[in-house]
């Protein structure tokens, strides 16, 4: 670990514009935004994702695979458009997206377990949703959204944060410790920039910022709540963000839901683990 003296701190601290990270995919960050505009026509997002022939063939892909296991795959991304929706498409392109934003950071393990992590957390708030009245589409996107601040910290500096990781287990709050450490900033406070560089929609700000934040019993589900629920079954169900973090047994997880709506989740570990874990390898196998 790196020598926390002001000398040393403030080289590696720089202010946030000077962390250099790489843009956000063009085609993804436009079809984020057109998602979110009711007025939206089919073709505006058929001809914007189909300007990209890289970027077109992943959604294609996607839309194919197990993550959605349409009834009828679609052949062309106006096809996968109309069968998704253009909520479900904004999810889609974001995990294509987050993905692309990587890079080559992923061939890192360290970097796999947290693209994973986040993936899981976003297809486990696709179920529990319905559980706080919540808009599916939208909770999907929360669970992907939720850690990009650490995503962004592991493509400014992977083999330290790699490092960083590696030396810390426990506490999601000795992790926050270490990351503002190295970096000046922890994760949570690098998703509220990115939040805000990419222009996304206020209701991520809280997800971001506060995703670590134990939900009091007697509080209504929010949707920050719905991901702090979900980033605790990913970890349980096998796909943690860091080796060593602390795991919530499953009952444990399932009793904070309301007593009517347990019966709706998955009974056993094993089979939220099997579910997530094929659906995951769908998409990476692309």
């Amino acid at each position: 670990m790196v020598q926390n003296d002001g000398r040393r701190k403030e080289a590696i601290n720089p202010s946030w514009a000077h962390l250099r990270l790489p843009p956000f995919p063009h085609v993804a960050l436009r079809v984020l935004q057109l998602a979110n505009n009711e007025n939206v026509q089919l073709h505006e997002l058929s001809d914007l994702i189909s300007s990209d022939p890289a970027f077109a063939s992943e959604v294609l892909t996607i839309a194919n695979s197990l993550l959605y296991a349409p009834r009828f795959p679609a052949s062309s991304i106006q096809q996968a458009i109309a069968v998704l929706g253009a909520n479900n498409l904004h999810g889609l392109c974001l995990t294509v997206g987050v993905r692309a934003y990587m890079g080559k950071t992923l061939n890192e393990p360290c970097m796999r377990a947290i693209w994973r992590h986040n993936l899981a957390c976003a297809l486990i708030a696709d179920q529990l949703a319905s559980v706080g009245f919540l808009d599916r589409d939208v909770a999907y996107t929360a669970g992907v959204m939720h850690d990009i601040g650490r995503l962004a910290l592991s493509v400014v500096r992977p083999k330290e944060y790699c490092l960083l990781l590696g030396a810390h287990s426990g506490s999601s709050d000795s992790i926050l410790k270490a990351e503002r450490d190295l970096f000046g900033w922890d994760h949570c406070e690098a998703g509220l920039q990115l939040v805000a560089d990419w222009k996304m929609p206020p209701e991520f700000e809280p997800i971001v910022a506060e995703h670590h934040e134990p939900r009091q019993k007697d509080d209504p589900w929010s949707l920050t709540a719905l991901i702090n629920l979900s980033c605790r079954m990913a970890d349980t169900a096998g796909c943690p963000a860091f080796s060593g973090c602390e795991v919530t047994p499953y009952p444990d997880l399932l009793n904070e839901l309301p007593e009517r709506e347990r019966g709706l989740f998955h009974a056993t570990i094993e089979t939220l683990s099997a579910e997530i874990g094929r659906k995951i390898d769908s998409v990476e196998s692309v």
